[in-house]
């Protein structure tokens, strides 16, 4: 299953088609600098929850509440046990940004509803990385975790190598269009389900 990565300036309209194309569990929606649009991003929120898919806010516990999302994706964890005891149990709460196993275990412990390698905005040399953690997870772990693509191909290989959810950069998602990106991940999935 797949996890965009966008900003909440996209169209509802485009965020509806974008979910629609293929099997997208989740939206992560990266807030930009400065007062959010509330009323723009329930829309975009309600276009998306319409198909079944969650919409996560990389931003505080409290914009969530406010434009009726299904939770928060926490980037930085020096803030996931706040958001934990702000939205638990009846919100999601994602941690975000790992990239050592150290930091996996702690969030995966501490009661993250799955735990995130990659940043939203990766470096050009994270994808190795990625992939190991996200090998290492998927064999020991059973907390959901999900692996940041920023190619076609990497998000092959995090697929193959067990990663419940791959999350497409939204550097990717731009450049294919969402539409198109879901429905070439799909084929790729497919084709590595046949025998």
């Amino acid at each position: 299953m797949l996890v965009f990565t966008l900003t909440p300036a996209l169209r509802p309209d485009a965020a509806a088609a974008a979910v629609r194309a293929g099997d997208v569990a989740a939206v992560v929606l990266r807030m930009p600098e400065g007062a959010p649009d509330i009323a723009h991003l329930r829309a975009v929120a309600e276009a998306i929850q319409t198909h079944d898919a969650a919409v996560l806010v990389d931003g505080p516990a409290t914009l969530a509440a406010a434009a009726g999302l299904d939770g928060v994706h926490v980037s930085d964890l020096r803030g996931l046990d706040a958001a934990l005891r702000a939205l638990k149990p009846q919100a999601i709460v994602g941690a975000g940004g790992i990239t050592t196993r150290h930091d996996a275990m702690e969030a995966g412990e501490g009661g993250a509803d799955y735990v995130f390698f990659g940043a939203l905005e990766p470096p050009a040399a994270a994808s190795a990385e990625t992939l190991d953690l996200v090998n290492w997870w998927a064999e020991v772990f059973e907390v959901p975790c999900v692996g940041l693509a920023a190619t076609l191909d990497e998000a092959e290989a995090l697929a193959g190598a067990g990663a419940d959810f791959v999350a497409l950069a939204e550097v990717l998602v731009a450049e294919g269009g969402p539409v198109t990106v879901t429905a070439a991940m799909d084929r790729l999935t497919s084709m590595d389900a046949q025998p």
